[in-house]
């Protein structure tokens, strides 16, 4: 490992900008530095770590034996090869030879059956837990051979086995340590500072291009971009806001890249409570929303409206922006149809980074014409998870929704907003159980709609994703899908 002194200076460095040489090479043991919004808040993806952990550590630190990559396929990783019997409910993986952890142990079958069983642990707090509840059993008949069995058909399962990271099935507590078979290892975590990692040299696969990666954290995008303007970090991984562009669109020293967003801009109601529990107050609510306006506001140019909580990328995906469109009339004709004649009040919980609070004064402001009342209450990230993620006392909330092909979690009336249609909870099952990919699709585009028309929740807007970087870095990832940033491949030049 390096020493914390290379770790210092680069937390230290860029108190004076230069203008950027491009050279021919990349220098192989160069250090990245990654400025981020979004500091883990502890290093296991099956304990409520949140979204910076799979920005930091997906394929950079852990592998799991599929993999999704930055164009959406995905791809065979630590499986060598794999077969699936006639009838669906059998998966056999043979593993891949001469894979290490970064401990050194060898990576063996237990290991695989340990990780999955982790995340379909009764404790899990995995986003995916419940796309695996299908799974009946695992076994692991020699060292390199894993046997899943599930209860019924899963078209998904190797998708949704890229979100199981493998873990050493000797590890202890891997909330503030790591034991995992990816090209970097954990060399040093400053809480609300920074986390640095360090070249695996042992790797099984092709080396990094990049000798240390240092993922820096800001809990304002401000600070963030003045960063890179000022050349303490290499990268911003995704921008904010389009005000903030402005400094680097025409700079040369920067490059500017928009990829594909997963990340849904949601007004997620408690379904399970009045007046959520109602449809017509939810439509009421949808159609007293100017998402075209609200998003003009955020990111200008930027951004998508996409009407449901599925995105271009997937493959169900249909524009329904038509559903529900703004009408303030008839907003509050549904609201009196519904028994709020006078409207009502509510208590919106709000995340207290960017841009959740301009989201809900703009709410406020807009629902206020309605004659409803919002009340909002600022939280911090940990709160959030914990009083809406696991404990569901609330009546709405402002979240970032990252995941890809999510429309899943609209069939699982457990989950947090507590939405529960039994046509879509058949239709999601359905589609899982599908023989082929146009069975799914089919199955998925009519859930996709139902859950628009029902106003399950406010889909506001799709986030752009936008990647800032100094002009002598090249070989990152420019979408965004599950907020994973691959830094294997990136390049600094000399």
């Amino acid at each position: 490992m390096r020493n914390s002194a290379l770790f210092a200076a680069v937390l230290l460095a860029g108190a004076n900008f230069a203008p950027i040489t491009l050279a021919q090479d990349y220098d192989p043991d160069a250090t990245i530095r990654i400025g981020s919004l979004y500091e883990p808040q502890n290093l296991d993806n099956t304990a409520g770590a949140g979204q910076g952990i799979n920005e930091a550590f997906n394929g950079n630190v852990y592998e799991a034996l599929f993999q999704l990559t930055d164009a959406g396929t995905v791809e065979p990783k630590l499986v060598e090869d794999y077969a699936v019997n006639d009838d669906g409910l059998t998966y056999t993986f043979t593993l891949r030879e001469g894979v290490t952890f970064h401990s050194g142990d060898p990576l063996t079958a237990a290991d695989v059956k340990h990780s999955i069983e982790r995340v379909t642990a009764e404790s899990s707090q995995s986003s995916r837990k419940r796309s695996l509840s299908n799974i009946s059993s695992v076994e692991a008949p020699d060292d390199r051979t894993v046997v899943v069995t599930l209860s019924d058909r899963s078209i998904s399962l190797p998708y949704n086995l890229s979100y199981v990271w493998i873990v050493n099935d000797a590890a202890a507590n891997i909330t503030a340590m790591e034991d995992g078979t990816g090209p970097y290892t954990l060399e040093e975590w400053r809480r609300g500072s920074a986390l640095a990692l360090s070249r695996f040299e042992e790797y099984w696969g092709e080396a990094p291009t990049n000798g240390e990666v240092v993922f820096q954290y800001f809990t304002e995008a401000t600070a963030l971009n003045n960063a890179l303007l000022t050349n303490a970090v290499d990268i911003i991984t995704s921008v904010q806001s389009p005000d903030l562009l402005v400094q680097f669109a025409d700079n040369p020293s920067f490059v500017v890249t928009e990829g594909a967003s997963t990340t849904k801009e949601i007004l997620a109601f408690n379904d399970r409570v009045a007046p959520f529990d109602n449809v017509q107050v939810r439509k009421a609510l949808a159609r007293a929303t100017d998402k075209a306006r609200l998003l003009n506001s955020i990111w200008g140019e930027y951004g998508t409206l996409i009407g449901s909580f599925v995105p271009p990328t997937d493959p169900w995906y249909v524009d329904l922006t038509d559903v529900d469109a703004y009408d303030v009339e008839s907003a509050k004709q549904l609201l009196a149809e519904a028994g709020y004649p006078d409207g009502f009040e509510f208590t919106l919980d709000t995340p207290d980074y960017d841009p959740h609070p301009i989201v809900a004064q703009f709410l406020q402001t807009e629902y206020a014409k309605i004659g409803v009342k919002v009340n909002i209450n600022i939280i911090t990230a940990n709160e959030w998870y914990t009083k809406i993620y696991q404990e569901r006392d609330f009546e709405a909330t402002l979240q970032e929704h990252v995941n890809h092909r999510d429309i899943v979690f609209y069939g699982n009336p457990d989950f947090y907003w507590g939405y529960n249609n039994p046509e879509v909870v058949q239709l999601i099952a359905d589609a899982e159980a599908a023989s082929n990919e146009a069975e799914q699709v089919e199955k998925l585009t009519q859930a996709n709609r139902i859950i628009a028309e029902d106003a399950a929740s406010i889909w506001l807007y799709l986030y752009p994703q936008i990647v800032v970087s100094a002009a002598n870095v090249t070989g990152y990832p420019v979408n965004g899908l599950n907020s994973q940033f691959f830094a294997y491949d990136i390049r600094k030049s000399n």
